[in-house]
Protein backbone atom coordinates (compact mmCIF):
# COMPACT_ATOMS: atom_id res chain seq x y z
CA UNK A 1 0.00 0.00 0.00
CA UNK A 2 1.75 3.39 -0.75
CA UNK A 3 2.38 5.78 2.21
CA UNK A 4 0.05 8.37 1.43
CA UNK A 5 -3.06 5.71 1.59
CA UNK A 6 -1.75 4.06 4.77
CA UNK A 7 -2.79 6.43 7.08
CA UNK A 8 -2.66 5.22 10.88
CA UNK A 9 -5.26 5.54 13.30
CA UNK A 10 -2.62 6.56 15.70
CA UNK A 11 -1.67 9.73 13.35
CA UNK A 12 -5.23 10.59 13.09
CA UNK A 13 -5.54 10.57 16.93
CA UNK A 14 -3.18 12.87 17.62
CA UNK A 15 -4.00 15.07 14.71
CA UNK A 16 -6.93 15.87 16.06
CA UNK A 17 -6.67 16.18 19.61
CA UNK A 18 -4.01 18.59 18.86
CA UNK A 19 -6.29 20.29 16.95
CA UNK A 20 -4.16 20.14 14.14
CA UNK A 21 -4.37 22.24 11.14
CA UNK A 22 -1.57 20.81 9.35
CA UNK A 23 -2.03 18.78 5.91
CA UNK A 24 -2.74 15.62 6.39
CA UNK A 25 0.01 14.20 4.47
CA UNK A 26 4.17 15.17 5.19
CA UNK A 27 5.35 17.85 2.72
CA UNK A 28 1.86 17.92 1.09
CA UNK A 29 1.14 21.06 -0.36
CA UNK A 30 -1.34 23.43 1.01
CA UNK A 31 -4.20 24.52 -0.76
CA UNK A 32 -4.58 28.28 -1.16
CA UNK A 33 -7.68 29.06 -3.52
CA UNK A 34 -7.73 32.65 -2.30
CA UNK A 35 -7.33 34.56 0.95
CA UNK A 36 -9.01 33.40 4.43
CA UNK A 37 -9.45 35.21 7.65
CA UNK A 38 -7.72 32.82 10.54
CA UNK A 39 -9.84 31.21 12.78
CA UNK A 40 -9.51 29.35 15.90
CA UNK A 41 -8.18 26.15 17.09
CA UNK A 42 -11.30 23.49 18.21
CA UNK A 43 -11.53 22.83 22.07
CA UNK A 44 -10.27 19.46 22.55
CA UNK A 45 -13.22 17.45 23.04
CA UNK A 46 -13.15 13.25 23.39
CA UNK A 47 -12.55 11.67 19.88
CA UNK A 48 -14.74 8.35 18.88
CA UNK A 49 -12.60 6.90 16.15
CA UNK A 50 -14.95 4.14 14.34
CA UNK A 51 -13.33 5.25 10.90
CA UNK A 52 -11.53 2.71 8.81
CA UNK A 53 -8.38 2.97 6.89
CA UNK A 54 -8.76 4.85 3.71
CA UNK A 55 -6.00 1.95 2.23
CA UNK A 56 -8.32 -0.88 3.81
CA UNK A 57 -11.77 0.68 2.35
CA UNK A 58 -10.13 0.68 -1.39
CA UNK A 59 -8.30 -2.72 -0.94
CA UNK A 60 -12.06 -4.01 -0.39
CA UNK A 61 -13.76 -2.71 -3.03
CA UNK A 62 -11.47 -4.54 -5.41
CA UNK A 63 -11.56 -2.31 -8.41
CA UNK A 64 -8.40 -2.68 -9.71
CA UNK A 65 -6.46 -0.28 -11.60
CA UNK A 66 -5.75 2.59 -9.13
CA UNK A 67 -8.31 4.71 -6.96
CA UNK A 68 -6.60 8.15 -6.39
CA UNK A 69 -8.70 11.15 -3.89
CA UNK A 70 -8.01 14.01 -2.31
CA UNK A 71 -10.55 16.28 0.49
CA UNK A 72 -9.46 19.61 1.80
CA UNK A 73 -11.47 22.15 4.07
CA UNK A 74 -14.19 23.99 2.29
CA UNK A 75 -13.52 27.20 4.02
CA UNK A 76 -9.32 27.14 4.16
CA UNK A 77 -8.40 25.12 1.39
CA UNK A 78 -5.83 23.05 3.72
CA UNK A 79 -5.70 19.50 2.47
CA UNK A 80 -6.80 17.30 5.15
CA UNK A 81 -5.81 13.73 3.43
CA UNK A 82 -5.11 12.52 -0.31
CA UNK A 83 -3.95 9.17 -2.31
CA UNK A 84 -2.21 8.97 -5.40
CA UNK A 85 -3.87 12.73 -5.42
CA UNK A 86 -1.52 13.77 -8.30
CA UNK A 87 -1.82 11.04 -10.75
CA UNK A 88 -3.86 11.80 -13.91
CA UNK A 89 -6.74 9.61 -13.93
CA UNK A 90 -9.86 9.94 -16.50
CA UNK A 91 -12.83 12.09 -14.74
CA UNK A 92 -15.98 10.83 -17.04
CA UNK A 93 -18.75 13.14 -16.62
CA UNK A 94 -17.03 15.40 -13.28
CA UNK A 95 -15.72 17.11 -15.99
CA UNK A 96 -18.89 18.64 -16.58
CA UNK A 97 -18.53 20.54 -13.17
CA UNK A 98 -15.55 22.15 -15.02
CA UNK A 99 -17.38 22.65 -18.17
CA UNK A 100 -19.81 24.78 -15.99
CA UNK A 101 -17.68 27.11 -14.52
CA UNK A 102 -15.94 27.17 -18.36
CA UNK A 103 -19.29 28.49 -19.25
CA UNK A 104 -20.10 30.54 -16.03
CA UNK A 105 -17.08 32.36 -16.67
CA UNK A 106 -17.33 32.82 -20.40
CA UNK A 107 -20.28 33.55 -21.15
CA UNK A 108 -21.99 34.35 -17.53
CA UNK A 109 -25.22 32.98 -15.58
CA UNK A 110 -27.67 34.73 -17.46
CA UNK A 111 -26.79 34.04 -21.12
CA UNK A 112 -29.40 32.76 -22.88
CA UNK A 113 -29.17 31.20 -26.45
CA UNK A 114 -31.63 31.80 -29.01
CA UNK A 115 -33.06 30.35 -31.79
CA UNK A 116 -34.35 32.60 -34.58
CA UNK A 117 -36.29 32.57 -37.84
CA UNK A 118 -34.95 35.33 -40.49
CA UNK A 119 -36.63 36.61 -43.49
CA UNK A 120 -34.25 37.91 -46.58
CA UNK A 121 -37.47 39.68 -47.75
CA UNK A 122 -40.79 41.36 -46.47
CA UNK A 123 -43.94 39.50 -45.73
CA UNK A 124 -46.32 40.39 -48.07
CA UNK A 125 -49.76 39.00 -48.52
CA UNK A 126 -48.80 36.34 -45.77
CA UNK A 127 -46.10 35.05 -47.95
CA UNK A 128 -41.75 35.78 -47.35
CA UNK A 129 -40.92 37.25 -50.19
CA UNK A 130 -37.49 35.41 -50.04
CA UNK A 131 -35.81 32.79 -48.13
CA UNK A 132 -36.97 31.89 -44.83
CA UNK A 133 -33.99 30.31 -42.50
CA UNK A 134 -34.08 28.77 -39.50
CA UNK A 135 -31.12 29.58 -37.44
CA UNK A 136 -29.43 27.87 -34.85
CA UNK A 137 -27.50 29.71 -32.01
CA UNK A 138 -26.12 26.62 -30.50
CA UNK A 139 -29.35 26.00 -28.09
CA UNK A 140 -28.53 22.33 -26.39
CA UNK A 141 -32.24 22.09 -24.88
CA UNK A 142 -34.13 23.17 -28.31
CA UNK A 143 -36.96 20.43 -28.36
CA UNK A 144 -40.00 19.57 -31.17
CA UNK A 145 -42.23 21.47 -28.15
CA UNK A 146 -40.04 24.90 -29.03
CA UNK A 147 -39.77 24.54 -33.21
CA UNK A 148 -44.11 24.16 -32.43
CA UNK A 149 -44.35 26.85 -30.39
CA UNK A 150 -42.24 29.27 -33.17
CA UNK A 151 -44.49 27.78 -35.63
CA UNK A 152 -47.47 28.62 -33.86
CA UNK A 153 -46.11 31.96 -33.52
CA UNK A 154 -45.39 32.06 -37.34
CA UNK A 155 -48.71 31.72 -38.04
CA UNK A 156 -49.86 34.46 -35.74
CA UNK A 157 -47.80 36.66 -37.25
CA UNK A 158 -49.92 35.83 -40.74
CA UNK A 159 -46.79 33.94 -42.46
CA UNK A 160 -48.93 31.10 -44.18
CA UNK A 161 -45.82 30.61 -46.96
CA UNK A 162 -42.32 31.37 -48.60
CA UNK A 163 -41.95 32.52 -51.72
CA UNK A 164 -37.84 31.92 -51.89
CA UNK A 165 -36.36 28.67 -49.82
CA UNK A 166 -36.50 27.41 -46.35
CA UNK A 167 -32.71 27.24 -45.13
CA UNK A 168 -31.44 25.62 -41.87
CA UNK A 169 -28.15 26.99 -40.89
CA UNK A 170 -26.37 25.57 -37.80
CA UNK A 171 -22.99 27.37 -38.19
CA UNK A 172 -23.00 28.83 -34.96
CA UNK A 173 -21.17 25.96 -33.30
CA UNK A 174 -18.32 23.71 -35.28
CA UNK A 175 -19.94 20.27 -36.59
CA UNK A 176 -19.02 17.39 -34.51
CA UNK A 177 -20.37 14.06 -36.30
CA UNK A 178 -19.88 12.49 -33.08
CA UNK A 179 -18.71 13.27 -29.20
CA UNK A 180 -16.35 9.80 -28.98
CA UNK A 181 -16.08 7.96 -32.45
CA UNK A 182 -15.04 4.98 -29.80
CA UNK A 183 -18.47 4.44 -28.93
CA UNK A 184 -20.91 2.13 -30.26
CA UNK A 185 -23.48 3.80 -33.28
CA UNK A 186 -26.41 3.41 -31.86
CA UNK A 187 -25.88 4.60 -28.31
CA UNK A 188 -27.90 7.56 -27.96
CA UNK A 189 -25.77 9.52 -25.12
CA UNK A 190 -22.86 10.07 -28.12
CA UNK A 191 -24.74 12.15 -30.57
CA UNK A 192 -23.33 14.75 -33.29
CA UNK A 193 -23.74 18.45 -32.14
CA UNK A 194 -24.16 21.50 -34.36
CA UNK A 195 -25.18 24.88 -33.54
CA UNK A 196 -28.91 23.68 -34.53
CA UNK A 197 -29.76 20.65 -32.01
CA UNK A 198 -33.13 19.52 -31.54
CA UNK A 199 -34.05 16.86 -28.83
CA UNK A 200 -30.48 16.39 -27.71
CA UNK A 201 -30.06 14.77 -31.12
CA UNK A 202 -31.98 11.64 -30.33
CA UNK A 203 -34.48 10.40 -31.85
CA UNK A 204 -37.48 8.20 -30.22
CA UNK A 205 -37.41 4.30 -31.88
CA UNK A 206 -39.94 2.41 -30.46
CA UNK A 207 -41.77 -1.08 -31.19
CA UNK A 208 -44.01 -3.97 -30.84
CA UNK A 209 -45.10 -7.14 -31.97
CA UNK A 210 -48.50 -7.81 -32.80
CA UNK A 211 -50.20 -10.83 -34.82
CA UNK A 212 -46.21 -11.94 -35.71
CA UNK A 213 -45.28 -8.43 -37.05
CA UNK A 214 -43.32 -5.57 -35.77
CA UNK A 215 -44.82 -2.10 -35.69
CA UNK A 216 -42.40 0.35 -35.41
CA UNK A 217 -42.44 4.36 -35.35
CA UNK A 218 -39.69 6.64 -34.96
CA UNK A 219 -40.47 10.01 -33.74
CA UNK A 220 -39.04 13.46 -32.37
CA UNK A 221 -40.85 13.45 -29.03
CA UNK A 222 -41.16 15.92 -26.75
CA UNK A 223 -43.52 16.78 -23.74
CA UNK A 224 -45.90 17.45 -26.04
CA UNK A 225 -45.19 17.24 -29.64
CA UNK A 226 -44.24 13.77 -31.21
CA UNK A 227 -43.82 14.31 -35.08
CA UNK A 228 -42.68 11.71 -37.03
CA UNK A 229 -39.46 11.36 -38.41
CA UNK A 230 -38.65 10.53 -42.09
CA UNK A 231 -35.03 11.11 -42.31
CA UNK A 232 -34.18 7.96 -40.36
CA UNK A 233 -35.13 5.19 -41.30
CA UNK A 234 -35.44 1.41 -39.59
CA UNK A 235 -35.50 -1.87 -41.20
CA UNK A 236 -35.65 -5.40 -38.60
CA UNK A 237 -33.32 -8.23 -39.90
CA UNK A 238 -33.44 -12.04 -39.02
CA UNK A 239 -30.04 -11.75 -37.22
CA UNK A 240 -28.52 -12.25 -33.65
CA UNK A 241 -25.60 -9.72 -33.84
CA UNK A 242 -25.09 -6.76 -33.95
CA UNK A 243 -27.94 -5.07 -32.45
CA UNK A 244 -28.06 -2.73 -34.61
CA UNK A 245 -26.46 -1.26 -37.62
CA UNK A 246 -25.75 2.55 -39.08
CA UNK A 247 -25.13 4.29 -42.57
CA UNK A 248 -26.41 7.28 -44.28
CA UNK A 249 -26.44 8.33 -47.67
CA UNK A 250 -26.69 11.52 -46.97
CA UNK A 251 -31.02 11.97 -47.08
CA UNK A 252 -31.45 9.51 -44.76
CA UNK A 253 -30.06 7.76 -41.22
CA UNK A 254 -30.51 4.11 -42.62
CA UNK A 255 -30.66 1.68 -38.95
CA UNK A 256 -31.32 -2.07 -39.03
CA UNK A 257 -31.96 -3.98 -35.53
CA UNK A 258 -31.66 -7.45 -35.02
CA UNK A 259 -34.45 -9.76 -34.27
CA UNK A 260 -32.72 -10.84 -31.29
CA UNK A 261 -32.02 -7.47 -30.00
CA UNK A 262 -36.05 -6.73 -29.42
CA UNK A 263 -37.90 -9.04 -27.42
CA UNK A 264 -41.58 -8.19 -27.79
CA UNK A 265 -41.61 -4.36 -27.51
CA UNK A 266 -40.09 -1.56 -25.74
CA UNK A 267 -37.89 1.86 -26.30
CA UNK A 268 -34.47 3.46 -26.85
CA UNK A 269 -33.10 6.87 -28.23
CA UNK A 270 -30.87 6.78 -31.24
CA UNK A 271 -28.49 9.42 -32.16
CA UNK A 272 -28.72 12.09 -35.04
CA UNK A 273 -25.86 12.41 -37.20
CA UNK A 274 -27.43 14.97 -39.45
CA UNK A 275 -28.80 17.81 -36.45
CA UNK A 276 -29.87 20.61 -38.96
CA UNK A 277 -31.25 17.85 -41.41
CA UNK A 278 -33.63 16.57 -38.37
CA UNK A 279 -34.66 19.87 -36.76
CA UNK A 280 -35.16 21.34 -40.20
CA UNK A 281 -37.85 18.29 -41.00
CA UNK A 282 -39.47 18.70 -38.00
CA UNK A 283 -40.04 22.23 -37.47
CA UNK A 284 -41.86 21.81 -41.65
CA UNK A 285 -44.10 19.59 -40.18
CA UNK A 286 -45.07 21.82 -37.36
CA UNK A 287 -45.27 24.52 -39.48
CA UNK A 288 -47.90 22.66 -42.35
CA UNK A 289 -50.15 21.53 -38.72
CA UNK A 290 -50.14 25.45 -38.61
CA UNK A 291 -51.14 26.11 -42.00
CA UNK A 292 -47.92 27.45 -42.91
CA UNK A 293 -46.19 25.83 -46.47
CA UNK A 294 -42.79 25.77 -46.65
CA UNK A 295 -40.62 24.29 -49.23
CA UNK A 296 -38.29 21.18 -48.78
CA UNK A 297 -35.73 22.30 -46.51
CA UNK A 298 -32.36 22.63 -47.74
CA UNK A 299 -29.27 22.87 -45.13
CA UNK A 300 -27.12 25.70 -45.65
CA UNK A 301 -23.14 26.58 -44.72
CA UNK A 302 -23.63 30.05 -45.05
CA UNK A 303 -26.14 32.60 -42.79
CA UNK A 304 -28.21 34.66 -45.27
CA UNK A 305 -28.77 38.35 -44.62
CA UNK A 306 -32.20 39.51 -42.99
CA UNK A 307 -34.03 40.69 -40.70
CA UNK A 308 -35.47 38.37 -37.61
CA UNK A 309 -39.23 38.18 -37.36
CA UNK A 310 -38.70 35.46 -34.29
CA UNK A 311 -37.08 34.17 -31.50
CA UNK A 312 -36.94 31.93 -29.32
CA UNK A 313 -34.89 31.77 -26.06
CA UNK A 314 -33.75 28.98 -23.90
CA UNK A 315 -33.75 29.01 -20.05
CA UNK A 316 -30.80 31.18 -18.44
CA UNK A 317 -27.55 29.12 -18.59
CA UNK A 318 -27.34 28.57 -14.82
CA UNK A 319 -30.73 26.91 -14.92
CA UNK A 320 -29.06 24.80 -18.28
CA UNK A 321 -26.41 24.31 -16.64
CA UNK A 322 -27.90 22.78 -13.50
CA UNK A 323 -29.99 20.67 -15.76
CA UNK A 324 -26.83 19.28 -17.17
CA UNK A 325 -25.34 18.36 -13.95
CA UNK A 326 -28.06 16.89 -12.53
CA UNK A 327 -29.14 14.43 -15.61
CA UNK A 328 -25.64 14.63 -16.92
CA UNK A 329 -26.75 15.35 -20.59
CA UNK A 330 -23.57 15.14 -22.65
CA UNK A 331 -24.96 17.37 -25.51
CA UNK A 332 -25.40 19.79 -23.22
CA UNK A 333 -21.99 20.09 -22.02
CA UNK A 334 -20.20 19.62 -26.01
CA UNK A 335 -22.49 22.93 -26.72
CA UNK A 336 -21.79 24.80 -23.80
CA UNK A 337 -18.21 24.35 -24.02
CA UNK A 338 -18.03 24.80 -27.68
CA UNK A 339 -20.00 28.22 -27.36
CA UNK A 340 -17.94 29.20 -24.45
CA UNK A 341 -14.58 29.23 -26.70
CA UNK A 342 -16.34 30.60 -29.50
CA UNK A 343 -16.95 33.21 -27.45
CA UNK A 344 -13.63 33.46 -26.24
CA UNK A 345 -12.93 33.45 -30.21
CA UNK A 346 -10.00 30.78 -29.83
CA UNK A 347 -9.61 27.42 -30.26
CA UNK A 348 -13.43 26.50 -31.96
CA UNK A 349 -12.58 24.54 -34.33
CA UNK A 350 -12.93 21.30 -32.99
CA UNK A 351 -14.54 19.50 -30.07
CA UNK A 352 -10.65 18.42 -29.35
CA UNK A 353 -9.32 21.82 -29.57
CA UNK A 354 -11.97 23.53 -27.86
CA UNK A 355 -11.58 21.35 -24.75
CA UNK A 356 -8.19 22.07 -24.95
CA UNK A 357 -8.67 25.76 -24.31
CA UNK A 358 -10.91 24.78 -21.21
CA UNK A 359 -7.47 23.36 -19.98
CA UNK A 360 -5.29 25.90 -20.57
CA UNK A 361 -8.16 28.63 -18.93
CA UNK A 362 -8.50 26.57 -16.00
CA UNK A 363 -4.73 25.98 -15.38
CA UNK A 364 -4.00 29.33 -14.01
CA UNK A 365 -8.24 30.32 -13.22
CA UNK A 366 -7.15 27.36 -10.44
CA UNK A 367 -3.82 26.96 -10.13
CA UNK A 368 -3.74 23.56 -11.70
CA UNK A 369 -0.95 21.33 -12.89
CA UNK A 370 -2.44 20.59 -16.10
CA UNK A 371 -5.41 19.16 -16.94
CA UNK A 372 -6.00 17.55 -20.51
CA UNK A 373 -9.27 17.33 -21.81
CA UNK A 374 -10.86 15.85 -24.84
CA UNK A 375 -14.23 17.13 -24.60
CA UNK A 376 -16.65 18.77 -22.43
CA UNK A 377 -18.45 16.32 -21.32
CA UNK A 378 -16.07 13.38 -20.39
CA UNK A 379 -17.56 10.80 -22.79
CA UNK A 380 -13.93 10.41 -23.83
CA UNK A 381 -11.48 8.57 -21.67
CA UNK A 382 -8.39 9.96 -22.95
CA UNK A 383 -9.36 13.22 -20.72
CA UNK A 384 -6.89 13.44 -17.76
CA UNK A 385 -7.01 15.70 -14.26
CA UNK A 386 -5.84 14.51 -10.92
CA UNK A 387 -7.67 14.28 -8.16
CA UNK A 388 -5.75 17.54 -6.14
CA UNK A 389 -6.48 19.59 -9.34
CA UNK A 390 -10.32 18.92 -9.13
CA UNK A 391 -10.10 19.72 -5.39
CA UNK A 392 -7.88 23.19 -6.16
CA UNK A 393 -11.01 24.32 -8.90
CA UNK A 394 -13.35 22.77 -6.76
CA UNK A 395 -12.51 25.01 -3.79
CA UNK A 396 -11.86 28.28 -5.49
CA UNK A 397 -15.30 28.07 -7.20
CA UNK A 398 -17.58 27.09 -3.89
CA UNK A 399 -15.62 29.99 -2.28
CA UNK A 400 -16.95 32.18 -5.25
CA UNK A 401 -20.28 30.14 -4.91
CA UNK A 402 -20.58 29.70 -8.68
CA UNK A 403 -20.68 25.67 -8.45
CA UNK A 404 -22.14 24.35 -5.27
CA UNK A 405 -25.70 25.98 -5.90
CA UNK A 406 -26.20 24.38 -9.23
CA UNK A 407 -25.03 20.80 -8.05
CA UNK A 408 -26.99 17.46 -7.18
CA UNK A 409 -27.94 17.11 -4.12
CA UNK A 410 -26.87 13.25 -3.76
CA UNK A 411 -28.48 10.67 -0.81
CA UNK A 412 -26.31 8.17 1.39
CA UNK A 413 -27.66 4.86 0.72
CA UNK A 414 -27.48 1.89 2.56
CA UNK A 415 -26.29 -1.74 1.42
CA UNK A 416 -29.48 -1.91 -0.53
CA UNK A 417 -28.89 1.09 -1.89
CA UNK A 418 -32.11 2.58 -0.41
CA UNK A 419 -32.05 6.39 0.70
CA UNK A 420 -31.29 6.96 4.39
CA UNK A 421 -33.83 10.00 4.91
CA UNK A 422 -32.05 12.41 7.50
CA UNK A 423 -28.65 11.35 6.77
CA UNK A 424 -26.11 13.64 9.29
CA UNK A 425 -23.82 13.91 6.34
CA UNK A 426 -25.09 16.43 3.07
CA UNK A 427 -23.45 15.73 -0.15
CA UNK A 428 -23.59 17.99 -3.33
CA UNK A 429 -21.16 16.53 -6.23
CA UNK A 430 -21.08 15.55 -9.49
CA UNK A 431 -20.59 11.88 -10.87
CA UNK A 432 -18.45 10.20 -13.78
CA UNK A 433 -19.09 7.41 -14.63
CA UNK A 434 -17.89 4.94 -18.43
CA UNK A 435 -16.94 1.34 -18.32
CA UNK A 436 -14.62 0.76 -15.06
CA UNK A 437 -14.11 4.23 -14.54
CA UNK A 438 -16.08 5.54 -11.93
CA UNK A 439 -15.34 9.30 -10.25
CA UNK A 440 -17.11 11.71 -7.63
CA UNK A 441 -16.29 15.57 -7.32
CA UNK A 442 -18.15 18.18 -4.80
CA UNK A 443 -18.77 18.82 -1.18
CA UNK A 444 -19.69 17.28 1.85
CA UNK A 445 -21.18 19.16 4.81
CA UNK A 446 -20.88 16.93 8.10
CA UNK A 447 -23.06 16.82 11.03
CA UNK A 448 -20.94 19.38 13.32
CA UNK A 449 -21.43 22.07 10.12
CA UNK A 450 -18.02 21.94 8.56
CA UNK A 451 -17.89 21.52 4.44
CA UNK A 452 -15.36 19.65 3.09
CA UNK A 453 -14.15 19.69 -0.38
CA UNK A 454 -13.31 16.26 -2.36
CA UNK A 455 -12.43 14.24 -5.54
CA UNK A 456 -12.56 10.67 -5.70
CA UNK A 457 -11.11 8.65 -9.34
CA UNK A 458 -11.06 5.23 -9.55
CA UNK A 459 -10.38 3.88 -12.97
CA UNK A 460 -9.26 0.71 -14.16
CA UNK A 461 -7.80 1.73 -17.40
CA UNK A 462 -6.51 -1.48 -18.51
CA UNK A 463 -9.74 -3.54 -18.35
CA UNK A 464 -11.63 -0.77 -20.12
CA UNK A 465 -8.75 -0.58 -23.11
CA UNK A 466 -9.58 -4.78 -23.74
CA UNK A 467 -13.25 -3.95 -24.61
CA UNK A 468 -14.25 -3.65 -28.06
CA UNK A 469 -16.17 -1.08 -29.37
CA UNK A 470 -19.21 -3.37 -29.24
CA UNK A 471 -18.46 -3.92 -25.66
CA UNK A 472 -18.61 -0.71 -24.55
CA UNK A 473 -22.35 -0.43 -23.96
CA UNK A 474 -22.77 -3.06 -21.18
CA UNK A 475 -19.64 -5.14 -20.89
CA UNK A 476 -19.69 -8.01 -18.98
CA UNK A 477 -18.77 -6.99 -14.80
CA UNK A 478 -19.08 -3.36 -15.73
CA UNK A 479 -22.45 -3.17 -13.34
CA UNK A 480 -21.07 -4.60 -10.46
CA UNK A 481 -17.70 -2.85 -10.44
CA UNK A 482 -19.56 0.82 -10.75
CA UNK A 483 -21.58 -0.51 -7.75
CA UNK A 484 -18.51 -1.52 -5.58
CA UNK A 485 -16.61 2.06 -6.71
CA UNK A 486 -19.97 4.10 -5.57
CA UNK A 487 -20.10 2.33 -1.97
CA UNK A 488 -16.22 3.18 -1.79
CA UNK A 489 -17.14 6.64 -2.52
CA UNK A 490 -20.15 6.63 -0.07
CA UNK A 491 -17.38 5.36 2.50
CA UNK A 492 -14.59 7.51 2.37
CA UNK A 493 -16.79 10.60 2.95
CA UNK A 494 -18.26 8.92 5.77
CA UNK A 495 -15.32 8.34 7.61
CA UNK A 496 -14.08 11.79 6.25
CA UNK A 497 -17.00 12.90 8.29
CA UNK A 498 -16.25 10.57 10.88
CA UNK A 499 -13.08 12.34 11.16
CA UNK A 500 -12.67 15.98 9.64
CA UNK A 501 -16.49 17.03 9.67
Amino acid sequence: MNQDRNISRRWLLGAMLAGAAGPALGGTPVLAPRPFARFAEPALVPVQLAAPDAGALIEAARLGGQVTFAVADARTGQLLEAAGAEVPQPPASVAKAMTALYALDSLGGGYRFATRLVATGPVQGGVVAGDLVLVGGGDPTLSSDGLADMAAELRRLGVTGVAGRFLVFGGALPFVPAIDPAQPAHVGYNPAVSGLNLNYNQVHFEWRRAQGNWQLSLEARAERYRPSVGMTRMQVVQRQAPAFTFSSNGAYEDWTVATAALGNGGSRLLPVRRPEAYAAEVFHTLAAAQGVRLPQPQVTGAMPAGTVIMEHGSDELRVVLRDMLRWSTNLTAEAVGLASSVRRGVGAGSLAASARVMGEWAAPRFGLAGPRFVDHSGLGDASRITAIDMVRALARAGGEGQLRPILRNLPMRDASNNEIRNHPIRVAAKTGTLNFVSGLGGYATGPGGRELVFAIFAADVARRERLSQAERESPAGAREWTQRARRLQQQLIERWAAIYA
